[in-house]
């Protein structure tokens, strides 16, 4: 394996002053979680703007780059061959071995770019960049030097040790999770709510989630469904505390007594109740949901703000301007689609009204949960202990 190290990338994290260091070590930390599940052995270093990881034993290159590639905070991911020495020579000599078994014979322009981070050392960057140049013009005669606009920049670090790279692999961006708190996202089997979470959490928000489960209405094949997302989602994430409620006595009870037309909000009402209490208890500082403006009835701009109602948390709604082929394209990139299109209905889908109202009037809405008062807070009370938590890594 040429390869024996990785030069990670940051970007955002790169301008926060002062407070830099406390991302940093959260994105080592987020490395380290990712590379556990991985073969080999790796130790990750923080040094003066840079992450480093080196492989300690033999390792598998392609799975260890899909684990970077899922952590947030990773801008880009640079394969690199570590020289333990210093000396001239032997850099010389690596660094033209790494362009031979890279680029073959071919022809190419190139750049050599140096960060000479040992002071000590007895030449400046723009010497070693001269030198470095000079022996690559000599070893590969079809090479040429473009310092405007080369085809190719070849990485020469100059450190403890030297690194020496040119290829950059795309990272997620973002933020390193648990950077910006916790949010609890409302979760359920369909496309929109796994994405939500996915770019909430790529702000660097640590997420609970809450499913709304409703036996017999719903089969344990839905309730596993949304498992399965949550796993998928935790790919990006990290583990995810989720949090079951058991639905179905609060649903039915709002079906007899209120107008079917407005059984949609009412639920959905009933269900941020639930997720804010869940959210309290569990020190969550918003709710997450997957909603977007206009997309079906409850997610009208008088929907929205009739759900809005009956929360003091702030509700995150990432994908709120996107249309579906947006959060389509993104589901598919996070590997979330083909499981939410699965045939299994959630309790959103099953008690829905032939001609649901768009325009909810928060007053009469309120006026109908009145219908209520006799028996709501009872089983909200058995909704709460009904909860199941489980831990979805």
């Amino acid at each position: 394996m040429m390869f024996r190290a990785f030069l990670v990338k940051y970007a955002e994290i790169g301008i926060k002053g002062k407070n830099r260091y406390i991302f940093e070590n959260a994105l080592r930390d987020q490395i380290k979680f990712a590379l556990n599940g991985v073969e080999g052995e790796f130790e990750v270093v923080k040094e003066q703007g840079r992450i480093y990881i080196e492989a300690l034993a033999d390792f598998d290159y392609d799975e260890t780059v899909e684990a970077l590639k899922r952590v947030f905070g990773v801008a880009a991911i640079c394969p690199t061959v570590l020289v333990d020495s210093n000396d001239w020579e032997t850099l010389k000599r690596a660094t033209g071995d790494y362009v031979e078994k890279v680029y073959g014979d071919r022809a190419f322009t190139f750049k050599v770019q140096a960060k000479r981070a040992d002071k000590h050392y007895f030449m400046t960057s723009p010497e070693i960049c001269m030198e470095m140049g000079a022996y690559l013009l000599e070893r590969f005669p079809q090479l040429k030097v473009d310092v405007h606009e080369p085809e190719i920049f070849i990485h020469v670090e100059v450190r403890g040790k030297s690194y020496i790279y040119s290829q950059v692999i795309p990272g997620p961006g973002g933020m390193p999770v648990g950077t910006n708190g916790k949010a609890m996202l409302l979760l359920s089997g369909g496309i929109d709510s796994p994405v939500a979470g996915y770019m909430i959490a790529k702000r660097g928000v640590r997420i609970e989630a809450v499913y709304f489960h409703a036996p017999p209405y719903t089969s344990e094949r839905a309730k596993q469904k949304v498992v399965d997302l949550a796993k998928l989602v935790a790919r990006y994430a990290g583990p995810i505390k989720l949090h079951i409620v058991n639905f179905t006595d609060i649903q039915l009870y709002i079906y007899e007594q209120c107008p079917h037309e407005e059984l949609t909000i009412i639920m959905r009402r009933y269900m941020m109740r639930i997720a804010e209490k869940l959210a309290e208890e569990n020190r969550c500082l918003g709710l997450i949901t997957g909603e977007s403006i206009g997309q079906v009835a409850s997610q009208t701009m008088q929907s929205l703000a009739a759900t809005n109602e009956v929360c003091t948390m702030p509700v995150y709604r990432p994908v709120i301007g996107f249309d579906k082929q947006d959060i389509v394209d993104i589901a598919e990139k996070i590997n979330t689609y083909e499981t939410s299109i699965l045939p299994y209905e959630d309790c959103c889908t099953i008690f829905v009204a032939k001609h649901p109202v768009t325009k909810p009037n928060i007053n009469v809405i309120r006026k109908s949960e009145k219908r209520l008062e006799e028996k709501i807070d009872e089983l909200f009370e058995a909704a709460m202990n009904s909860v199941e938590t489980i831990i979805v890594e």
